[in-house]
């Protein structure tokens, strides 16, 4: 009786460790990581960089200070001029005053200009690209732009061209105008700053990487020496500290850009980019401090790599729809006036996408007819193969999805399995006739049936 009463004592204290046991060993819920990143930070956004897909936002449509992560506008900017043929990277710039009194400022990031100097583009854009070089961006912005009042027109302009949304370009650095001494471009005021939405930084640097991918051979150099061998030689060491060797530097996967920014109002910011078993990704933070609200250039960096192991531990690129997928309520459609009275119709291409592993089954692809092409459930002969009769739309059960970065699904045209020729004149008659007396008995019967 003793003995019974022991073995149930203990089970009854057993009880509640076991409950902790099960509940601590059960695998984070996918919701559960994605809260547990608590980022201490103003605005933050993750995309995949291959199609724009939104992996994580948080607070990414308000405009906040952007600082220097400005020049990637600049290097777009620059980029696009240089394909044009409006500039190129050997072409000399002279020195003005502009450029040489905010170069002599070492308070800001700045490799020294002489008055008098000439300097190529390719060393003034890898000194703004590595060295986040201020003076050197405002010399690029002049070259393109003859002022940079005019270079500041042209980002804004770009800026709605890219389909940007809640920005305000007022120079080409990302400095404070106030920090300009006086010589802010036109039309802007001493207190202005640069700012936009964490989203539309991300977008920026999307369709800087697509358009422009060169970028990463030169935001990825750790450290170089600005005009070697000549007495104004100076160490450019990249303020991006997580790569590799660096102090910070991201031991996940392969971190090559893209820019950083940091000024008291913008605080610490950056837009990082790292690619891992072929998956790369975009991380911006804004405002970044620590646990104890303190800004460091740690902080930003702890904030990106939270973000980086989310994405690489929680996201890989699935097929959601393979291609030739036939919808099980509609495999086909109906034809008028062709040899065949139905169609075959399937997915084209697979659809392909970044999501979190666990969410694969979630998804389910929706078929959108092309209502011009298919009108009240039918498409008129003669028909080709492969003719696009509408596309996929995919459907999320559950959870939320955050869509993409510049608004577009993913999606695959869905056509035709083959082709149907048109009817001859003979056999459009007997169709005629057939719909005729088809009708006719219809409306025969129904008049019967009415009668009781």
């Amino acid at each position: 009786m003793k003995s019974a009463w022991n073995k149930a004592l203990v089970r009854w204290l057993l009880l509640p460790v076991l409950m902790i046991s099960m509940v601590v060993t059960q695998p984070l819920s996918t919701d559960a990581a994605e809260e547990s990143l608590d980022l201490f930070v103003d605005g933050a956004i993750l995309i995949d960089a291959d199609t724009g897909k939104i992996l994580y936002e948080k607070n990414a449509d308000t405009a906040l200070g952007i600082a220097s992560m400005t020049k990637m506008m600049t290097e777009y900017l620059l980029f696009e001029a240089i394909e044009n043929g409006q500039v190129t990277w050997d072409q000399q710039y002279s020195v003005t005053e502009y450029t040489y009194k905010i170069s002599q400022d070492r308070s800001l990031s700045n490799v020294p200009l002489r008055q008098d100097g000439s300097y190529s583009i390719k060393e003034l854009y890898e000194a703004m690209a590595i060295y986040s070089a201020n003076a050197a961006t405002i010399a690029i912005a002049e070259t393109i732009g003859g002022t940079e009042s005019e270079f500041v027109n042209m980002m804004n302009k770009k800026a709605k061209e890219l389909g940007l949304v809640d920005y305000k370009f007022v120079n080409s650095t990302g400095l404070s105008n106030a920090d300009l001494q006086g010589m802010h471009p036109q039309d802007t005021e001493a207190k202005d700053e640069n700012v936009m939405p964490a989203k539309s930084v991300a977008k920026l640097a999307y369709h800087l990487m697509k358009d422009y991918p060169q970028v990463l051979e030169t935001t990825s150099i750790p450290s170089k020496i600005f005009r070697e061998g000549t007495p104004d030689a100076i160490k450019m060491d990249n303020w991006n500290f997580m790569l590799p060797e660096l102090v910070y530097a991201y031991k996940g996967a392969k971190v090559d850009g893209l820019k950083t920014g940091t000024t008291d109002f913008a605080g610490h910011c950056f837009t990082g980019t790292a690619e891992k078993d072929g998956l790369r990704v975009i991380a911006v933070v804004m405002k970044a401090v620590d646990s104890e609200g303190v800004g460091s250039y740690k902080a930003r960096f702890d904030a990106t790599a939270a973000l980086f192991n989310y994405g690489f531990a929680q996201f890989a690129k699935e097929e959601i729809v393979p291609g030739g997928y036939e919808f099980k309520e509609q495999k086909d459609i109906n034809v008028i006036k062709g040899k065949e009275d139905k169609v075959g119709i399937a997915v084209k291409e697979p659809i392909e996408m970044v999501i979190k592993s666990s969410e694969k089954e979630l998804y389910t692809p929706k078929l959108v007819l092309d209502k011009k092409k298919v009108k009240d459930g039918s498409i008129e002969a003669a028909i080709k193969k492969d003719e696009v009769v509408g596309h996929v739309e995919l459907v999320k059960a559950e959870g939320k999805d955050y869509g993409y970065i510049n608004g577009t699904e993913k999606s695959s045209e869905v056509v035709t399995t083959e082709a149907v020729e048109r009817a001859n004149w003979f056999s459009l008659g007997l169709q005629a006739v057939g719909h005729f007396f088809g009708n006719l008995w219809s409306g025969a019967t129904d008049f019967v049936g009415g009668l009781f």
